[in-house]
């Protein structure tokens, strides 16, 4: 028997097929029986009629308990009243294990709750919408930049040093040596730039902050392209273009998932270039508006963030901080040298930042200068050195969270949700 997904039963009206999965739901209504199945791609409804099945058969669906697991075959009708339009008319129930006291029953259940049975909530319709959410982001994600003429170059986990300030450090043994988990894939992808001109890592990053709010996971994981000869503004419109096309790539693609978070998509539909840009100067004004002084030189927390997103209705790029709100490898502004050449994008509707990026020190003299101002030692960073003595080239780069991106697009609270199974302050289970 030709076994389908419940997404492609629309292409086998008329057919018998065997639908593999597990029970949703069940109901009775008189000499009817209702079974609701989903297989992960979606759901549909799958009707047993007494009479028009064996009763051995028939007899199946009353010990069927939700998430038990089973084979169904029948055949597929159109049906308008139903969620999916379509429905399975039963032939025959094939019972896998069946699941005694699910945990995660119809009634409400706290996060605490839920988050210590994520192996299971993430089988729930809203779960399981966010993750395909989160999967065509990176699919998409990877689609602009291979387009763009970028090259996957992946980067270590185990570094020897800190990329963005050792106070966030993972520290572990590394056989008789100490390493850190990697904070960011950027100093690598640096030499690999130098190596191949256009280039980008995606994987994991560690962040060892102790923050509680909705905006942090000690584990997450971004997507970093760096280019040589790139300035600032190059690097800016790769940005700039990768969120428009991933944005739109959700929205032609996962439009099902969308409507299942009734997430409004109105902002999302009108997004296109150009994003407004603001300097550093002028961002301080407008939290200085809204009653929230930022002291000149410190970077901005979740708060400031926040309201700076609550200004804009797309994307907005807060340009050139102080450098002693920024890392050691960023250039200085030729004009204002107490400034650096950055920018972070802050996400509409109050999301805060989800992209980072810098033109890069790229003179061997400034960056020594740099290693001693920070006070980080120079011996693990003598191969970065190496960069500016052999052939340095002006270069950029940036990075982008893809748990606060996923967030934004599927306007959810928190981005621990934006992950099958997040890392928190107080949580590294299940």
């Amino acid at each position: 028997m030709h076994a389908v997904l419940v997404e492609d039963v629309g292409q086998h009206v008329g057919q018998e097929v065997s639908l593999r999965g597990w029970v949703y739901n069940k109901r009775s209504s008189g000499k009817i029986r209702f079974i609701l199945l989903r297989d992960g791609t979606g759901i549909i409804q799958c009707v047993l009629v007494e009479g028009q099945v064996s009763g051995e058969t028939f007899e199946r669906f009353a010990p069927l308990t939700q998430e038990t697991s089973v084979i169904i075959t029948g055949t597929i009708n159109e049906d308008k009243r139903a969620p999916s339009g379509y429905e399975l008319l039963v032939k025959d129930v094939d019972v896998g294990q069946i699941a005694t006291d699910y945990p995660i029953t119809p009634k409400e259940h706290s996060t605490a709750y839920l988050l210590d049975r994520r192996h299971l909530w993430i089988r729930s319709l809203r779960q399981n919408a966010i993750l395909r959410i989160r999967a065509e982001v990176i699919k998409a994600v990877r689609d602009f930049l291979d387009g763009d003429g970028f090259v996957l170059a992946d980067t270590p986990v185990f570094t020897p040093t800190s990329c963005e300030g050792t106070s966030t450090l993972f520290e572990t043994k590394y056989f008789d040596q100490t390493a850190y988990l990697a904070q960011s894939g950027q100093l690598y992808n640096e030499a690999t730039a130098m190596a191949l001109g256009k280039v980008y890592c995606f994987g994991p990053a560690f962040r060892a902050e102790k923050s509680k709010t909705r905006r942090h996971l000690t584990e997450f994981w971004q997507v970093e392209p760096e280019a040589a000869y790139y300035d600032l503004d190059d690097m800016a419109d790769v940005a700039e273009r990768m969120i428009v096309y991933l944005v739109r790539s959700v929205l032609k693609n996962k439009a099902r998932e969308l409507k299942a978070l009734e997430r409004d998509t109105t902002i999302l539909e009108k997004l296109e270039a150009p994003f407004p840009k603001i300097a550093y100067d002028e961002a301080l004004e407008i939290l200085k508006t809204r009653g929230i002084e930022v002291e000149y030189g410190s970077d901005f927390g979740a708060p400031e963030q926040t309201a700076l997103s609550d200004e804009y209705d797309k994307p907005v790029f807060v340009m050139n901080f102080p450098l002693t709100a920024k890392e050691f490898y960023m250039k200085e502004h030729p004009e204002k040298p107490e400034l650096v050449l950055c920018f972070d994008i802050m996400a509409p509707e109050g999301y805060g930042e989800i992209v980072g990026g810098s033109q890069r020190v790229d003179d061997l003299e400034t960056l020594e200068k740099r290693l001693r101002d920070f006070n980080l030692p120079r011996e693990p960073f003598e191969w970065y050195l190496d960069l500016r003595r052999f052939g340095s080239v002006p270069h950029s780069g940036f990075g982008m969270g893809i748990e606060r991106t996923v967030a934004w697009i599927c306007g959810i609270k928190h981005i621990r949700e934006a992950i099958p199974f997040p890392r928190t302050l107080y949580r590294i289970t299940p």
